[in-house]
């Protein structure tokens, strides 16, 4: 494998950085994921666009390279990979071990990628990248509230999810095994999962928790945006986890899951129902239509 660091690619054993870079000392640093379908990022526009939005956030506008598109293309090139999972990190690059960033930034930038199997429509050869529906727990971790971290930005401090995914740990047992926590805010209302966002349906609703406490994901607004073409209602707003348990059904998103049902909540069956199945095909029928050409 080869990785691409700071405009060149190298293989895998040597695709380091340096210790002093801010990225490791202090998380100060943006990353997203992306899926790579048929050697074409998906949403690349979007993933580029929040990439950017979170580097303005932490106060380097200029990070991210006009070439990060290209540095992705020779990336997947060289480990000739079409299907594959796609993490692009900027760091605000080596400094002195100081708290406070100096004005001018030179960044660390990092292409990593891995295999995935084809995406796209079943029919076609498209293949799920997780092995069964999800099994969601609600933690006591909340989510920080957006006057402390902003929820829009995507950056590699992720101990607030971490700690959520310890909680499942000490949850789990040979019986029971959650593979997805779900968080609250600071005001007790459903936020989302440690590393998805959540929709279930309510009484042919499709419903899902608001922005402000939030990461919105590139998946969840092309789920949101395939719903809004349908003939069933979509509704943005505040949830508790009864809310969720009460449901009629449920699923996940994120960039890798794409759409991933929820097999239960805090031990209570959901599965996937018809709202679940007909996202899920549209989602698929869109993957292959603008990656596969079909």
């Amino acid at each position: 494998m080869q990785y691409h660091v700071d405009g060149e690619l190298v293989d895998r054993e040597r695709a380091t950085v340096s210790v002093e870079d801010r990225g490791w000392r202090y998380g100060d640093a943006a990353f997203e994921t992306c899926r790579a379908y048929g050697g074409e990022v998906f949403a690349w526009d979007a993933h580029a666009e929040r990439l950017e939005r979170t580097c303005e956030t932490l106060g380097m506008p200029e990070a991210v390279p006009a070439d990060l598109a290209v540095r992705v293309a020779e990336t997947l090139d060289a480990n000739d990979l079409d299907d594959a999972y796609v993490r692009v990190s900027v760091s605000r690059g080596v400094q002195p071990g100081k708290l406070t960033p100096r004005e001018e930034v030179d960044p660390t930038v990092v292409v990593v990628v891995t295999d995935l199997p084809r995406g796209g429509r079943p029919a076609a050869g498209g293949e799920r990248v997780w092995d069964g529906h999800a099994v969601v727990q609600s933690v006591k971790t909340r989510k920080p509230d957006a006057s402390a971290l902003p929820p829009d930005a995507k950056t590699h401090n992720y101990l607030n999810s971490i700690l959520a995914r310890l909680e499942l740990r000490r949850a789990s047992s040979d019986a029971y095994r959650p593979d997805e926590a779900l968080l609250r805010d600071a005001e007790g209302y459903v936020a989302e999962g440690s590393s998805s966002n959540l929709f279930f349906v309510d009484d042919g609703t499709l419903k899902t928790p608001a922005e402000g406490s939030l990461l919105p994901g590139i998946t969840r607004r092309t789920v949101l945006d395939l719903a809004e073409g349908e003939s069933f209602p979509v509704e943005t707003g505040q949830y508790t986890p009864d809310d969720v348990r009460e449901a009629d059904e449920a699923f996940l998103t994120n960039t890798t899951w794409e759409v991933r049902p929820i097999a239960t909540v805090d031990g209570i069956e959901m599965g996937a129902g018809p709202v679940t199945r007909l996202l899920q095909r549209l989602y698929d029928d869109l993957v292959e239509r603008r990656c596969y050409g079909g």
